[in-house]
């Protein structure tokens, strides 16, 4: 790590290891950082209006769905394809929802990839559950670390444990964290900080603050990208008192991978906050503007769908449902789910294939069927959904 990028202002120290090879490693401050708005505190005002009023106005209109799920399920699915990507691990939404229907099934040489994928959702829904009766805290980050690691990759990793040697970020060491040593005193001050209202600062302010910190220590041996971006969408969810959590980032930081990853090393170099955190609160005005197109666009293809439908049955609507919660089925898991015979779910299925809504997904066994118009609006990128 290249000791002349980092300023007098650095939020930390840096101290020699040996990682094999000698190098220097980064040790945050403990926080609350030594910053406040200043020069650009005008400008980030503004975003920070525009952003909360932009997630207020996302909450709302979750709140009027009959089904929470029609928005949230794919919103949720899209974070965990791309903050996944993120790290290196990319699979398609068709191969995730696949697997879903049956994880015990696949044998594939990816099944290990769609796994990791597939735990993000399994993670965040397991940190939204224990917030209902805990704060955010360090049982519950290894928790949610416990759940990503499972069954894949990383062995070594110790999940839900943090890591006892040293790491490196980038093959060329761009940024090197913390020593084993800091991290249990640096995740201690980092836990404290989380259950403190720092009244400098709005929550969604802080919250970004805290992915900073979280990512800078680096605390597990692998994982620790993921974890960061699941447990920022929690805070906002908490913090921000939402009905669920609707925000997330990942498909941003995506887009934009440079500016993240470019973002959080200005920091520790030179205590770049502000430059940080307006690039998050930028990102919070694109992604609730997207999800907002998003769910209007779900909402109207639903009574499309609907219409399109002549011959009703009691199970058409339910099964059109479902469709925008998973919009991947097999005849299995049509029978399965809407308690029918095999026959019976080929013959439903057969006639949303006749209607338009379904298409069969090449080179499965059991045969799958999807919904291509939901993929393009809940996987899609952005301009693919644009008006």
């Amino acid at each position: 790590m290249d000791r002349a990028n980092f300023a007098n202002e650095a939020p930390g120290k840096l101290i020699p290891v040996n990682i094999p090879q000698e190098d220097w490693a980064f040790i945050p401050h403990e926080l609350p950082p030594d910053w406040t708005f200043s020069v650009d505190s005008n400008e980030i005002w503004l975003l920070l209006c525009e952003a909360k009023e932009s997630l207020g106005r996302l909450d709302g209109i979750g709140q009027t769905l009959h089904d929470p799920q029609l928005l949230l399920r794919p919103l949720g699915g899209r974070e965990a394809l791309t903050s996944s990507s993120l790290e290196g691990t990319y699979v398609t939404p068709h191969e995730l929802l696949f697997f879903e229907l049956d994880p015990t099934a696949h044998t594939s040489s990816k099944s290990s990839e769609w796994r990791e994928v597939s735990n993000y959702g399994r993670a965040m829904q397991h940190g939204m559950e224990r917030l209902e009766k805990l704060p955010i805290c360090l049982r519950v980050i290894k928790e949610i670390h416990e759940i990503l690691l499972s069954g894949v990759r990383g062995g070594r990793a110790t999940p839900g444990k943090f890591r006892r040697w040293q790491v490196q970020i980038g093959s060329d060491a761009r940024f090197v964290p913390p020593p084993a040593n800091y991290i249990d005193q640096l995740m201690a001050n980092l836990e404290l900080y989380m259950q403190f209202r720092d009244e400098r600062y709005d929550p969604l302010v802080q919250a970004f603050i805290i992915h900073y910190q979280f990512e800078a220590i680096h605390p597990f041996a692998d994982g620790n990208g993921r974890v960061g971006r699941v447990l920022l969408a929690l805070m906002v969810y908490k913090w921000l008192k939402l009905s669920n959590p609707w925000l997330y980032m990942s498909a941003f930081y995506e887009r934009f991978k440079n500016e993240y990853f470019g973002g959080l090393y200005d920091i520790s170099a030179r205590g770049d906050w502000s430059g940080w955190i307006k690039y998050c609160l930028r990102g919070v005005i694109w992604q609730t503007k997207d999800a907002i197109r998003r769910c209007n666009k779900l909402n109207a293809l639903k009574e499309e769908y609907k219409r399109k439908v002549t011959q009703r049955s009691s199970r058409s609507d339910p099964i059109i449902d479902d469709l925008f919660r998973h919009p991947l089925v097999t005849a299995p898991s049509v029978a399965a789910k809407h308690g029918v015979t095999q026959p019976t779910a080929r013959s439903d299925i057969k006639k949303l294939v006749e209607a338009g809504i379904l298409k069969p997904l090449k080179g499965t066994r059991p045969k799958a069927f999807y919904a291509e118009q939901i993929f393009v609006i809940a996987y899609g990128e952005a301009e693919q959904i644009n008006d």
